[in-house]
């Protein structure tokens, strides 16, 4: 039966969501997408459908909301904060891409992350994107006038079957990797977000060792780990369920790992990222983003106010 995706616009009043969380590096984050076509079954966001009396289950991939007058909201935004910090310090820095993939495949017609970025290209603000698709290149002119921190891509495999099996409809590891390179040759940091670490699947050594010389030969900056942790029950249950179809003798296993517990027990976890921060030794590697310093964020005082009307409606492509 032939996957069946259905679009939905949104109009949004705004875009710029506030991260209070003093151990993030940024201060604001921006998902132009709900829902992502991908389709990672370990993915954390699955979760945010329920928030709009969703399932967390494969609708997820299959009903993606666009915010169509994102970039209309996040100028608002802007110029609204530009008013009201008038002589203080900046807005602060902000990630594009930290619940679904803004370069995602309804972004090549849509491109409302690119109408985003030409938004902030104006305010010059601090900013670093987190996607699993090459699409991005298609952004290198807008990326070369921002002041980028970093372009992190998602991968946590060069195994095929496991590609397929946990990531159904994401780019080929390979292609981001030949993507990132050609962002750093433009100029633009970047780097691996070695995310998630699966157990049992993309932690045994040369499946680490693979990735790690990867991202060195295609001139990474950095490789990021992180490890699988379900902070959301649906996430794991469709985790679970993903689990058994493809990888049934591993189940029994991944129960008693997350038993107690969202996140991996010390005694698995440790010795993997110490076998971890051996490779990026050898391999020269930093394990977090480089200190990169940047521009001081110029925020404009001329920002056009946005309608306020807000409508919806649905088609199916």
């Amino acid at each position: 039966m032939p996957r069946r995706i259905q679009y939905e616009v949104l109009h949004t009043k705004a875009v710029m969501n506030k991260v209070n969380v003093p151990s993030m590096p940024f201060e604001w984050s921006i998902n132009p997408y709900r829902g992502c076509l991908h389709g990672c079954s370990f993915c954390y966001a699955r979760a945010t459908h329920t928030f709009l009396g969703m399932e967390a289950d494969d609708t997820f991939q299959n009903h993606i909301l666009l915010k169509s007058n994102a970039a209309e909201a996040l100028e608002e935004q802007l110029a609204k904060l530009a008013r009201s910090r008038r002589g203080q310090k900046p807005v602060g820095r902000i990630a594009i891409g930290t619940a679904t993939d803004p370069y995602q495949p309804v972004e090549a017609k849509a491109k409302i992350t690119r109408q985003c970025l030409e938004v902030l290209a104006r305010y010059q603000i601090p900013l670093s994107i987190t996607t699993r698709s090459p699409l991005i290149l298609r952004d290198i002119d807008l990326l070369k006038k921002l002041p980028v921190t970093a372009v992190n891509f998602s991968i946590n495999t060069l195994d095929l079957n496991v590609w397929r099996n946990m990531e159904p409809s994401s780019p080929a590891p390979r292609q981001r990797l030949k993507a990132m390179r050609t962002l750093r040759q433009s100029g633009i940091p970047s780097g691996v977000f070695l995310a998630p670490v699966l157990p049992l699947l993309t932690d045994l050594p040369e499946q680490l060792e693979a990735v790690i010389k990867a991202a060195a030969e295609h001139q990474a900056l950095f490789v990021m780990p992180s490890f699988l942790r379900f902070n959301r029950n649906e996430v794991k249950v469709w985790f679970f369920r993903n689990l058994q179809r493809v990888y049934p003798n591993l189940t029994r296993r991944y129960g008693e790992l997350y038993q107690n517990s969202p996140v991996l027990p010390a005694s698995y976890r440790e010795p993997v990222m110490n076998r971890i921060r051996m490779l990026l030794k050898k391999y020269r590697l930093d394990e977090s983003v480089p200190s990169i310093r940047t521009s001081e964020p110029v925020m404009r005082e001329d920002g056009a106010e946005a309608g306020k009307t807000h409508v919806q409606l649905s088609f199916n492509i």
